[in-house]
């Protein structure tokens, strides 16, 4: 057969790994600012003015400047800034640098189209610019990993969209007959994430003029959607791919075959088929029904094997060559983010049990388990891929192997100083929130003293994030100075004989997975319905049956006020550090409501689009906050924090006070929560929208007023300085965020409470 003659495409590879390094700082950087403003929340107030002689300023004297970003800088919206730009923008990245460097190669043709491989990078580095612009800006949808608003959700779709045609584009004009290891990650990733996307960002725009949604589903259906697709995001956009580029690169580096064939076929179809059940164990002990909680836990237990498979795999591929590492820093990279990701991958599993997710739910423990793998799996394996890349493209030695080693230091330290203090702060919260006197009262019950405990962890964790952006510093130093002394190659010559024509149906004697090694189509239906099982089991029944979910006939939908105030709570990223869900355990229903409080039950969070349960508490849990304190007391805390709680690391919102409330949307909110999810609203509730929330503002102002003299005084101040332009407190965000936040639990206190199964 003729030899045919063709040219592997390194332009679009060179692309997607500059964006690699260069969004690699941006969320180094954002996640070490988020780490900075645990331990100093007075960060905004130093870059941007403050009014609080007690703490250095660049503009001390005046808060306006603070008031002027509108909490662009508020620790809410950096910590969602800084997980999408990690997984969007740097991961994701380096798994389609690496994608197109290695697909070409592995199916010895250029890629299908080089127009969409452009489409496709400039779509996906247009989607994550629209997520820092809008993302700084407060709009956001609040769901992990998933907060981005619905226009970039159809741009993600769509860019996601343009790289499956290309990668299948070029599966079918290849010139191997077997799809080797890597491409069937490569496969089941897009599949998978496609799916997940699609369904866990369904939701109803406000207008196609605006950029607010709600989601489709609420409150319990909403969580148990939201976490099906954030394990599963870990597991198919942080995970599979990065293991699709293990495949190729690691044994690129070591120049060694892969360890085991055989195994690599038991990793890849047990690890996409048990991955899709696991995402209950993140919701263990809240109100998501049992049954689900139970079957995640199951199938988390069950990731063990496939995971710890694919570990052995790939460090077993260095036998007879471990000599290598000692002076190769692209496997040391590669050794210790496989070993990263063995650990992480137990420790899931272990934090999916009941006995340990009652301890480490809602601490730093989860956070140190996260960064273990995003540290060290996801991060070391950019790093060795950028690594392996740049002397092949540039036909060029590294120009400094030291500094490479540093690199590799500073990380390994890095993630250390990290992962270590993290769990110590998680084992200390978890421990100290349970602690009870003998005559049965809480050990600490000030919040503030479970925060002040682990203050010098975050320290530590600080430190490490230091070590880490060190390196990566490093590596960008590496990285120029070997491109400037290389040469690149943007145009690879190859030669390949074409793939013969043998039909798709099986052979004598030839094995299953040979044949669908050669039947893409085959092998992606297969892997299609393989991952889609877990989620058709656990979400349509939960979705489909309304008395999975029962109502309470005291649970009520929100006022206009309110659904402003919730909208506000979303826009800041208030669920970033608080949750809204009472686990029935005894010291969190004593904390947060009291002797003969109430836990949190299913039928509280039926108007709740989306469900703000949160994943982490740095503050307290918020459920049964209405009622607990004084109208004032939220007015001065959100204004600054340490007036009512002295030592608290809460930014402040002093934004809220000043802004005018935008009520030009609320009657088109209320509509809507009638109109596409049947709330409850009538129409003369609709048609006195405005006269409701007005009466409701101004009771929460009268209350204000009557129980601190001097906030009284400080607003007639100022609508005596400031005359026509003055607005009247009833009529700023901050009523209506009082108004929200007074609300939350309070229809459960009731006198009289009936439950029963939705008709």
């Amino acid at each position: 057969m003729e030899t045919q003659k063709f040219n592997y495409d390194n332009n679009i590879v060179r692309a997607f790994l500059y964006a690699t390094i260069v969004f690699g700082l941006v969320g180094f950087l954002l996640g070490l600012t988020a780490a900075l403003m645990l331990f100093y929340p007075e960060l905004p107030e130093f870059l941007f003015g403050t009014d609080d002689t007690t703490i250095q300023s660049l503009r001390s004297g005046n808060i306006q400047g603070l008031i002027n970003t509108q909490g662009a800088m508020g620790f809410g919206r950096i910590r969602m800034l800084h997980t999408s730009a990690v997984i969007f923008a740097f991961v994701c990245n380096s798994f389609f640098c690496g994608a197109y460097y290695s697909m070409q190669r592995l199916l010895k043709t250029r890629m299908y189209s080089d127009t969409l491989s452009w489409i496709h990078f400039w779509s996906w580095q247009l989607m994550i610019v629209a997520v820092v612009i809008t993302f700084l800006m407060g709009i956001n949808t609040s769901k992990e990993y998933a907060e981005h608003e619905w226009p970039i959700d159809i741009l993600i779709t769509f860019s996601w969209v343009i790289f499956g045609i290309n990668m299948f584009g070029t599966i079918a004009k290849r010139r191997v007959r077997h799809l080797y290891v890597a491409i069937w990650f490569y496969i089941a990733t897009w599949i998978a994430v496609a799916m997940l996307h699609i369904f866990n960002n369904l939701e109803v725009p406000l207008s196609f003029t605006s950029w607010k949604s709600y989601s489709a589903y609420a409150g319990v259906k909403d969580a148990l959607v939201q976490w099906w697709y954030g394990h599963n995001a870990v597991a198919f956009v942080l995970t599979t791919p990065v293991l699709g580029l293990m495949y190729y690169f690691m044994p690129k580096a070591a120049q060694r075959p892969v360890f085991s064939y055989k195994l690599s076929i038991i990793h890849f179809w047990s690890l996409i088929f048990v991955y899709l059940w696991a995402g209950p164990h993140h919701l263990q002990y809240t109100a998501l029904p049992a049954w689900a909680q139970a079957v995640g836990t199951g199938f988390s237990i069950m990731l063990i094997a496939p995971s710890w498979g694919g570990m052995l795999n790939g460090l077993l591929t260095l036998r007879g060559a471990w000599d290598k590492v000692r002076d190769n820093p692209i496997l040391k990279f590669f050794v210790v983010a496989i070993t990263c990701y063995g650990m992480a991958t137990f420790e899931g599993p272990l934090l999916a049990t009941k006995s340990l997710n009652k301890i480490g739910h809602y601490t730093d423990w989860v956070i140190g388990h996260v960064h273990l793998g995003a540290l060290g799996w996801n991060g070391f394996m950019a790093f060795g891929v950028v690594y392996y890349l740049i002397p092949i493209m540039w036909r060029t030695p590294l120009w400094s192997k030291k500094l490479a080693n540093w690199h590799f230091w500073l990380g390994t330290l890095g993630i250390i100083f990290y992962a270590v203090p993290m769990y110590i702060a998680g084992f200390t919260q978890g421990l100290m929130w349970k602690q009870f006197n003998p005559d049965g009262t809480l050990l600490w019950k000030n919040w503030l003293d479970t925060v002040t405990a682990i203050i010098p962890y975050f320290k530590m964790r600080f430190l490490g994030g230091l070590f880490y952006i060190s390196g990566a510093i490093l590596m960008v130093i590496n990285v120029v100075k070997t491109v400037r002394s290389g040469s690149f190659q943007k145009e690879v010559p190859a030669e390949a004989p074409a793939l013969a024509n043998i039909g798709t149906a099986r052979k004598e004697g030839e094995g299953v997975h040979l044949w669908l090694e050669r039947t893409p189509k085959l092998l992606s239906i297969l892997a299609f319905i393989t991952v889609a099982i877990g989620g058709l089991i656990e979400i349509v029944p939960t979705l489909s049956l309304k008395e999975s979910v029962p109502t309470i006939t005291a649970v009520k939908p929100y006022t206009p006020l309110e659904l402003e105030g919730r909208d506000l709570y979303v826009r800041e990223g208030c669920n970033s550090c608080h949750s809204q869900m009472i686990r029935p355990f005894r010291d969190e229903i004593v904390r947060f409501e009291g002797k003969n409080g109430q836990y949190s039950k299913a039928g509280e969070f039926i108007y709740d689009r989306p469900f703000l349960w949160g994943s982490k508490r740095t503050g307290p849990d918020l459920h049964r906050e209405g009622g607990r304190n004084p109208d004032s007391w939220h007015f001065k805390h959100m204004y600054n924090p340490r007036i009512t709680s002295a030592g608290s690391i809460m930014p402040r919102f002093p934004w809220l006070i000043t802004n005018k409330l935008d009520r030009t949307q609320m009657v088109d909110k209320m509509r809507l929560m009638k109109n596409s999810f049947d709330v409850p609203y009538s129409k003369a509730e609709i048609d006195s929208a405005g006269q409701w929330a007005d009466n409701q503002s101004k009771a929460i102002v009268q209350r204000i007023y009557s129980e601190a003299a001097d906030l009284k005084d400080q607003m007639e101040k100022e609508k005596t300085a400031k005359g026509p332009s003055y607005v009247p407190l009833e009529q700023r965000e901050i009523v209506a965020m009082i108004a929200y936040l007074q609300r939350l639990g309070t229809d459960i206190k009731t006198t009289q409470i009936q439950t029963a199964s939705a008709e």
